[in-house]
């Protein structure tokens, strides 16, 4: 099946990959805590881009992605062998090969990625900034500097990363990595700003006041609704 086109405005692009007739009945369930238009018109997303969806998981970025850059765009859609058994079934449902064919696969360690310079329009790093500080066994730790270098020479110069995680309360350390699958803004900020990307702005959509911080991620309490921080970041043209 042909990647969708839409009308090449962008706005009317996304507002199509969203209201398409053929999404995932899951995908269309989580859309009410994830604000996908909000999302994706703050990262200024567009019909022609090459994007990287890095981590991706089971794929809810990497398919409206894949429907806003259209027939003229491309998304690489990473991940790495500790993800897939997570995301193995969303992903045998989503069925790129037959459903999107501006879709690249791509399955590499986080340090063994080798991305052409300058190939990438937009980065996406969704729920899984923190994980570059997260281990068990079987999960090979991630260089998070060498990565970081890595996106900045692999997105064109004034092009965007988006980052979106779960906040962790000020002034706690990555520790709470591990111990909750959360990351304070405050270690996305330094650790982008140090590897030379600029920070453009932030989002509020995704903010929860009620979320203490407090417990994992995936405690049910908070799952799907924990406090998120999206941060767009640049690299700069000169």
């Amino acid at each position: 099946m042909a990647a969708p086109s839409y009308a090449q405005l962008p706005e009317s692009a996304i507002v199509a990959a969203i209201s398409a007739e053929d999404r995932l009945a899951r995908d269309l369930l989580r859309d009410s805590t994830r604000h996908p238009q909000a999302v994706l018109t703050f990262f200024d997303v567009a019909p022609g881009q090459r994007v990287l969806d890095l981590f991706s998981g089971g794929g809810y970025y990497s398919e409206l992605l894949a429907r806003v850059v259209g027939e003229e765009g491309s998304v690489v859609v990473h991940n790495n062998q500790a993800y897939l058994p997570y995301a193995k079934q969303e992903l045998l449902e989503r069925d790129y090969a037959t459903r999107m064919d501006n879709v690249e696969l791509l399955i590499s360690e986080a340090d063994d990625l080798t991305l052409a310079p300058s190939s990438f329009d937009r980065i996406f790093f969704i729920l899984g900034f923190h994980d570059m500080f997260y281990q068990e066994p079987g999960w090979p730790r991630i260089n998070s500097e060498r990565l970081l270098a890595h996106l900045f020479a692999s997105v064109k110069p004034g092009g965007l990363v988006a980052i979106i995680d779960h906040d962790a309360p000020k002034g706690s350390t990555v520790d709470t990595a591990q111990s909750l699958h959360r990351l304070a803004k405050e270690h996305v900020m330094r650790s982008m700003l140090v590897a030379g990307f600029e920070w453009v702005g932030s989002l509020a959509v995704l903010e929860n006041p009620d979320d203490a911080m407090l417990v994992s991620a995936f405690d049910q309490s908070v799952k799907g609704k924990t406090n998120r921080y999206v941060l767009k970041f640049r690299r700069p043209k000169i």
